[in-house]
């Protein structure tokens, strides 16, 4: 298994023994069930079923309480799938922080904090206008068109609109250290999220 959940707990720094201090995201991974493994032959593909965080009967549906109780052993908030690389594990299998260790690569796919509507600088890092006397646009995109050809906005025009909450992977990001008695993963920079927001860890 290549691939963890985990939930975001926030930012701090570690000290190396240099001297030099690093930014680090705390993250909490593991420990995670493995509730079905789909195959090629039945499913069409290949990948495992993992759950994160257990989680009680009243905040499940029927569905996903019998789909839990018929591949794992405990109930779970979260479940998503990753894809298998390798051997294909048991359902029921459990795998927590132990598969990464200090160096390792990573890939860390999480949901972006959601700014609300923002217009074209804050979304799209416009200029705006001249903010001088007798300026009438300080903050607006200025022309998003033409008059007698196209005599329309072309598709993909950027402007206003909702900013952020959208899936977001970090590339090429590194285990500072790693605490396998709290199930603490030390990663070198930020990541995507506010504090507490599921993440997807993969090693490369």
């Amino acid at each position: 298994m290549k691939t963890l959940l985990g939930r975001k707990l926030g930012m701090t720094q570690v000290y190396l023994s240099s001297g030099h201090a690093i930014p680090v995201t705390v993250v909490e991974a593991g420990p995670c069930e493995v509730l079905q493994v789909k195959t090629l032959e039945k499913d069409g593909y290949v990948a495992a079923q993992l759950g994160y965080v257990a989680s009680t009967p009243k905040h499940l549906t029927k569905p996903e309480r019998g789909h839990q109780q018929k591949y794992g052993k405990s109930l779970y908030r979260f479940i998503r799938e990753v894809d298998l690389f390798e051997d294909k594990p048991e359902p029921g299998s459990l795998f927590t922080v132990d598969i990464f260790k200090e160096g390792d690569s990573l890939c860390v796919t999480g949901q972006s904090k959601g700014k609300g509507f923002a217009g074209v600088m804050k979304r799209h890092h416009f200029r705006g206008g001249d903010a001088t006397h007798g300026s009438m646009f300080h903050r607006e995109p200025g022309s998003i068109g033409s008059s007698a050809y196209p005599s329309r906005v072309l598709k993909n025009k950027k402007l206003p609109g909702h900013m952020g909450s959208k899936r977001i992977t970090v590339k090429n990001l590194k285990v500072v250290a790693v605490k396998p008695e709290a199930n603490l993963l030390f990663i070198k920079g930020a990541l995507p999220g506010p504090n507490g927001s599921l993440l997807i860890v993969n090693k490369v």
